[in-house]
């Protein structure tokens, strides 16, 4: 099995970042503005990128300002039975994010440009928690 793992440092508070992970209005605007979300342990999340397939992602663990875990059980092929976890460490007024997407079956063409694009996820995530604005889905020019 394959997986990816980045870390990004966030000049944010932990409760800043955390938020922005689990609420609908944070990933609106770190990851996509076309979704279905609450950050509730078994609930199954729905985020939509153009005319791609939904990815539904179940909530497996949910830990107050130190964790988030999600199961994918629909999406692209290469997707479902994986997991992507978020671990957050704060350091004062900053904030250390783990991102984990585990449990690739291998290494494909399409893990490579997931792994750029978590890449750009915590890019996003980090200017939105320090400057308001993230780089959502709708933003991006590919």
């Amino acid at each position: 099995m394959a997986n990816i793992e980045h870390i990004q440092y966030v000049n944010a508070p932990l409760s800043i970042v955390y938020e922005a992970l689990t609420t609908e209005r944070g990933l609106a605007e770190v990851w996509t503005q076309d979704l279905q979300f609450i950050a509730q342990i078994d609930e199954v999340n729905e985020f939509r990128f153009g005319d791609e397939h939904p990815t539904k992602m179940k909530v497996t663990e949910l830990i107050r300002d130190t964790k988030m875990t999600w199961h994918c059980v629909d999406s692209d092929p290469e997707w479902i039975g994986t997991n992507v976890s978020f671990d957050l460490d704060g350091r004062g007024d900053k904030t250390a994010v783990i991102l984990r997407h585990t449990d690739w079956r291998e290494v494909t063409e399409f893990y490579r440009f997931c792994n750029y694009n978590w890449a750009m996820f915590l890019l996003s995530l980090k200017q939105y928690c320090e400057e308001g604005t993230g780089i959502h889905y709708q933003a991006r020019k590919f």
